[in-house]
């Protein structure tokens, strides 16, 4: 039994091949060059590549404690993510400890994710999400000094920095399988 919209659909799927002209054979170059404008300077690249491994190298300078999250916390993540961290709208960034080989985990932050330079690699390039790439870099470390110690992984008033920062030892740290075992 089908609708009549779907009817509608599938006769116009099979009539547009019919109304058009049969393609024509283009003959393929030896060095195609696609046209997408300039090839990006050096410069440019090393701006765009921020990426944070696992061991924390190339992490900036800067730092910050839980304490000064808070407020970066409430005005530029909170709306998502809820008050500390709960979640709604976006997902929980705290909880879920033991969770994960039960029928319902809960995968955070704090639960999840097996290392802390995950945290503050994702945030500097994807948040806020209206907003990505915005926070300074003492902001993400501010709030991702906030998000650990809502995890119970931090003290309030411990600085969060590109040393402190790589030493952090997850909870489900051992949870993944790395084929970068150096890196770890």
């Amino acid at each position: 039994m089908y609708t009549r919209r779907t009817v509608a659909v599938l006769v116009a799927a099979m009539l547009i091949p019919a109304c058009g002209t049969a393609p024509t054979m283009t003959p393929v170059t030896s060095s195609p060059k696609p046209a997408f404008g300039q090839p990006a300077p050096a410069d440019l690249i090393a701006a765009w590549d921020i990426s944070i491994p696992a061991s924390g190298a190339g992490l900036p300078a800067g730092g910050a404690t839980a304490r000064e999250g808070a407020a970066i916390y409430l005005q530029k993540c909170a709306s998502c993510h809820g008050e500390r961290g709960a979640g709604k709208p976006a997902d929980p960034l705290v909880g879920g400890g033991g969770t994960l080989a039960s029928k319902t985990p809960l995968r955070t932050v704090g639960s999840y994710w097996p290392f802390a330079t995950t945290l503050f690699d994702y945030t500097r390039r994807a948040m806020p999400l209206n907003n990505p790439m915005s926070l300074t870099d003492n902001e993400v470390y501010a709030v991702s000094a906030y998000v650990l110690y809502l995890n119970g992984l931090l003290g309030e008033d411990d600085r969060l920095d590109a040393l402190s920062l790589a030493k952090i030892r997850m909870p489900n740290r051992d949870g993944f399988v790395s084929d970068w075992p150096a890196r770890r």
